[in-house]
């Protein structure tokens, strides 16, 4: 019976309805929907209704909508953010956020999506800042510096996620000679609450499989998105392949914890535990 009642909790907690409150739908990413409007008896007669083109010019819009009381919020390539009526179509705040000169993103480096809650829309920018903008008025209410894109070539394309009182991100950048890492912020007021290194450093469990200093330079960025259970207060999180992506003559080990999966505490960012699916990447397989 347990397991049962269990098991339907779990479902319901992974299944949207009307909104699409996160990247992956809900914190469990399931990508699931119980709408059942449009079927397989009836998915071929669907018509185009309207259009909405963003103005950016983009490289392929890459963005998952999210959707809360009728409002889609959109981002796009180059970190412009729209609130749309979902019924209209009709723009209801544009918030275009201004990127470095030469900073725009190429094909393949699309930013991917945006998190809401606590009244704001949370985006990465392509300059690896988090910005938090007034999910009413499209307003910029903070933004914060995850780490400085010129020296370790990271952006942020990924949708961050909110979980409870804080909003996570990752970032790009596993090719680059750097340390991959995700970051949680508290969400009012952007303030760090704590920062998870995939590649520890010494006198971290896991820094012996990183040969002298490779660990500085290890990579393992966690560029896509991850997700949460509340139950368990966890974060899971995928991680990218080492640095250099094709050549580990000098890291030789494990290198762990890139091509993982990390479970990580969601108030300390402490691992509990992990699971790596490419000891030693040599091939950029990566686990994101």
């Amino acid at each position: 019976m347990y397991r049962a009642i269990l098991a339907l909790s779990l479902q319901a907690a992974a299944q949207t309805g009307a909104d699409w409150p996160s990247y992956g739908g809900t914190h469990a990413a399931w990508r699931y929907s119980t709408l059942d409007q449009i079927n397989a008896s009836n998915v071929a007669k669907l018509t185009p209704a309207r259009a909405f083109q963003t103005g950016d010019a983009e490289n392929g819009l890459q963005a998952t909508p999210i959707v809360i009381d009728g409002v889609i919020y959109l981002s796009t390539s180059n970190n412009w953010v729209m609130a749309l009526d979902g019924a209209s179509g009709q723009v209801i705040w544009e918030y275009r956020y201004n990127l470095p000169q030469g900073r725009r993103l190429g094909y393949g480096k699309q930013n991917r999506g945006v998190a809401v809650g606590h009244g704001l829309v949370f985006m990465g920018t392509a300059d690896n800042h988090l910005v938090a903008i007034d999910q009413k008025t499209g307003v910029e209410s903070w933004r914060v510096n995850v780490a400085d894109y010129r020296q370790c070539g990271c952006n942020i394309t990924a949708a961050p996620i909110v979980v409870k009182d804080l909003v996570v991100t990752g970032g790009t950048g596993g090719d680059s000679a750097h340390r991959g890492m995700l970051t949680a912020f508290h969400a009012e007021t952007g303030r760090l609450a704590w920062r998870f290194y995939v590649t520890p450093g010494p006198g971290e469990k896991g820094n012996e499989t990183w040969p002298g200093d490779s660990w500085k330079l290890g990579g393992g960025a966690p560029w896509m998105t991850g997700s949460f259970d509340p139950a368990l207060n966890l974060i899971y999180w995928g991680t990218g392949n080492a640095s250099s992506d094709v050549n580990g003559a000098k890291r030789r080990g494990d290198n762990l914890y890139t091509a993982s999966i990390v479970a990580l505490d969601a108030d300390t960012g402490k691992l509990k535990w992990h699971y790596q699916v490419v000891p030693h990447d040599v091939w950029d397989f990566d686990a994101a």
